[in-house]
This record gives C-alpha cells, sequence and structure tokens, in this order.
C-alpha cells in the first residue's frame, strides 16, 4: 500500500499518456479545446490589462511631472505594456512553421501594418 501512495502521480501520467497515445484523435479534441480557450483568455487578460496600464500610465506621467514620483517608475510601466503588445505576436513567431506554409495563429496578434503595400523611394 505504501508503494502505491508514493507512485500515485507516476501511476495516473503513465495511464494518461497511454490513453492519449491510444486515441489520438479524442486528445486532438481535448487539446484543440484548451488551445482556443487558453487563447480567448490571453485576449480577454491582455485587454483589461490595457485598461488599467493606460490609466496607469497618466496617473504617473502626471505624478512624475509634478516630482512625486521618479520617472524610471513611469518608464518600467510603459515598456512592460509594450513587451505585453508585443507577447502575442512573438507567440505566434515562435510557433508557427514558415518553412511550410501552413501558418496557424494562436492569439490571432500579429503588430504588422496595415499599410497600401507601396514601398518608400
Amino acid at each position: 500500500m505504501n508503494f502505491l501512495k508514493k507512485n500515485l502521480l507516476a501511476f495516473c501520467l503513465m495511464l494518461t499518456f497511454s490513453v492519449v497515445a491510444m486515441a489520438p484523435e479524442a486528445s486532438a479534441t481535448v487539446f484543440d479545446t484548451a488551445l482556443s480557450k487558453g487563447s480567448e483568455t490571453f485576449k480577454a487578460v491582455k485587454s483589461v490589462i490595457f485598461l488599467v496600464g493606460g490609466f496607469g500610465l497618466v496617473a504617473l506621467a502626471f505624478f512624475a511631472v509634478f516630482g512625486k514620483l521618479k520617472w524610471t517608475w513611469f518608464a518600467s510601466l510603459a515598456v512592460g505594456l509594450a513587451i505585453l503588445a508585443a507577447a502575442g505576436a512573438i507567440i505566434d513567431y515562435a510557433t508557427t512553421d514558415s518553412g511550410s506554409g501552413d501558418v496557424v495563429s494562436l492569439t490571432g496578434d500579429t503588430l504588422t501594418g496595415g499599410g497600401s503595400g507601396t514601398t518608400l523611394p
């Protein structure tokens, strides 16, 4: 009984991987659902953080102008929001296979310009 208690996690993981190996269609459905829910959650949380961060950025700028706060705090919030804005594009870049032509966007973020396609001289 002591052996079973100590190795319960290992047995559960072996059972899980065995089921996934024997039923790939079912596991693909589960992982696709988890992927879509994770992507939706990422987008929702990012929107809330941008909203709160925008108000925080305005407040920190106001206090920094009047000398009540260091400018480095304002700069760190601005850099943090910029990193969050680029996070979706970084995840998409790291998870897409550009060599095969099969592009699957996980987050829907691209940070690409929507210009007219003309180039400057």
